[in-house]
């Protein structure tokens, strides 16, 4: 029976069952039945339940707005209570608020250039307080700042890359669906670049660093190093550190990220190249058999595949199987809209 059900789902025509022919007026749709179906298609109650479970996800994580809020929050307290201890902060000073600014941006950030340092018990616990916070808030502000800038440069670089694409929008909204990881990288890898080159010609022509060392302090700013020997002194360049820090710092967490995404991504295509090409044993069917009736239908093979790719699990299965036995109210091995009232009813 639970082979019967499951592989309804799955196939649309069962074999030596009379076709119907549709009423005037009626549509007959073919959509693969792993992806979602058209929004349009679901009933008012459904799109319901669809919004609900969207909105769950919505509250589980933050919106870019309140992460920026947070963020301004924080660095507004951080520049208040850092300019009324900015004496008993030691360093190279240029403008008091700037200072303070600067010195929140380095901390937050986990830079530690040390060119202005805590010097009285207040003020290294205060430090101590805004490193731990201030780690957590430009946590959550990379990962939502560098998925909207990555994403708003993502289809411009794309199409850089195949402005020769014939198709159509269609087609390149599909290519690059297809391929988001690997464009996202590409896209973070150009901006990463592009921010190295910036910081460098900074410190070269403002801070009058020679070139070296002024690349030396690049690397070491945006991996968070921060050695302290070559950093950002001169007022102007304060001001550009307080947003090219921040800047760069997002866009190297997210190189790694995506670099990490893409390696995994491309063992998960290896791997399922490995499952459909590899050679099927005995074995495999009595293990895919889930019914135990020594015969695969089609839905059973399906899952075993999903199983040997680690998408789906037994237990979830299970779990499954038991749900539609629970809505399978009069046992027939199919669910119809009475078998939903009634088991609905009987929840209550």
């Amino acid at each position: 029976m639970a082979d019967d059900s499951i592989h309804q789902a799955f196939i649309e025509d069962p074999p030596n069952v009379p076709k119907e022919k549709p009423s005037e007026g009626a549509k007959r749709f073919r959509r693969c039945r792993s992806t979602p179906a058209d929004p349009t298609d679901q009933k008012p109650s459904e799109r319901g339940s669809a919004l609900q479970a969207k909105e769950l996800f919505k509250d589980i994580r933050p919106s870019f707005r309140l992460v920026g809020l947070l963020l301004f929050i924080y660095l507004l307290l951080g520049v208040i209570i850092f300019y009324l201890f900015m004496d008993q902060i030691s360093g190279k000073r240029t403008n008091r608020v700037l200072d303070a600014m600067y010195f929140v941006i380095v901390t937050m950030t986990s830079v530690g250039y040390g060119d202005l340092v805590p010097k009285s018990d207040t003020t290294k616990l205060l430090a101590c307080a805004f490193v731990f916070t201030g780690m957590a808030v430009i946590a959550l502000f990379i990962s939502k700042a560098a998925d909207y800038l990555v994403e708003k440069q993502e289809v411009l670089f794309f199409k850089a890359m195949h402005k020769n694409m014939k198709g159509g929008e269609a087609k390149m909204l599909r290519a690059m669906e297809t391929n988001r990881i690997k464009y996202k990288f590409y896209t973070v890898a150009l901006l990463l670049v592009m921010i190295i080159v910036t910081g460098t010609l900074f410190l070269w022509k403002v801070e009058k660093l020679s070139f070296v060392d002024s690349f030396y302090c690049v690397c070491a700013t945006i991996t968070t190093l921060g050695y302290g020997d070559k950093s950002f002194s001169s007022k102007l360049g304060r001001v550009f550190a307080i947003f090219w820090i921040i800047m760069s710092t997002i866009l190297m967490a997210q190189f790694f990220l995506y670099l990490a995404e893409l390696y995994t991504e491309r063992r998960q295509k290896m791997l399922a190249k490995w499952v459909l090409n590899r050679r099927i044993t005995t074995m495999d069917l009595e293990a895919a058999d889930l019914d135990g009736d020594h015969q695969v239908g089609a839905a059973e093979f399906v899952l075993y595949k999903l199983k040997e790719l680690g998408k789906i699990s037994q237990e979830e299965i299970s779990s499954f199987l038991e749900e539609f036995d629970k809505l399978d109210v009069d046992q027939s091995g199919t669910i119809s809209t009475y078998d939903l009232t009634l088991a609905q009813q009987i929840s209550l």
